[in-house]
């Protein structure tokens, strides 16, 4: 291959102790958002929301959601913000993870907000060394490469979801690039699908059409934990789910 190496994250979810050796032995890090950990569905004893309530009440709403008992589940977690300061018990949280994450990305790394981020917060912890961009892009390498940050509306209703007009405005703002990266996937039900969560996450028709039409080398993307299809050539373009760092620790790595 070529002389240049990245490695790019995705879905880091609080993982900061693999997160500050992801940059090792690559020219720089590309991180595709979601840094933040709300719950972990496989260890219920991490995250903002047992922080708050306790590992026993993490485990009935992962118990509720898994049996598709959506409306007890709004119902359980309505009542146990009821008890709290929403608002201040989850930036707070949000700042002490954002404060041990940040630390620990390497220089240079290029980074945009995942859906469940908090994007007026990332000035406040970004160090030099890291550069943010959404709808922008930076060479590196030689290659133009794209960033668009964030998530569609859904009925989950997370912390930095904009609506498809919004969104399609920043993938039109990038112009020609050679990689195009975003937290969601293009709009393709393999690579939209979850597996183990057996649901359709939302993806970017917009993202789909600069795929067809900029064809770019590469489209890199997150926010499908278990996807269907972690990787399709589209025409001239090959996506790829970097996959859910948090679990793997480990990153994706791209090469020319």
């Amino acid at each position: 291959m070529g002389g240049t190496r990245i490695h790019v994250v995705s879905d880091v979810h609080g993982n900061a102790a693999d997160l500050a050796r992801a940059g090792e032995g690559a020219d720089a890090l590309l991180c595709l958002g979601d840094l933040i950990l709300f719950l972990d569905y496989a260890d219920h004893s991490r995250g903002i929301f047992p922080d708050l309530f306790g590992k026993a009440a993490a485990d009935k709403i992962v118990e509720l959601r898994t049996a598709r008992r959506f409306t007890e589940a709004r119902e359980f977690t309505r009542r146990l913000w009821a008890t709290v300061d929403r608002e201040a018990a989850v930036q707070a949280a949000v700042r002490r993870q954002y404060t041990e994450l940040f630390a620990a990305f390497p220089t240079p790394t290029y980074a945009t907000y995942g859906n469940v981020d908090a994007p007026d917060l990332w000035p406040e912890f970004a160090r030099p060394g890291t550069t943010v961009l959404d709808g922008e892009t930076v060479e590196i390498g030689g290659l133009t490469v794209g960033f668009v940050g964030g998530g569609l509306r859904t009925p989950m209703n997370t912390p930095y979801e904009i609506d498809d007009e919004t969104y399609a405005a920043k993938v039109a703002a990038l112009g020609r690039v050679d990689v195009l990266c975003s937290h969601i996937p293009p709009e393709v039900p393999e690579l939209c699908y979850d597996t183990v969560a057996r649901r359709f996450e939302r993806g970017s028709a917009a993202l789909l059409e600069a795929i067809r039409e900029v064809r770019p080398r590469w489209a890199l993307f997150g926010h499908v934990h278990q996807p269907l299809a972690s990787r399709m050539r589209i025409g001239a373009t090959e996506c790829v789910n970097v996959g859910h760092f948090n679990a793997t620790g480990k990153p994706y790595v791209l090469e020319w």
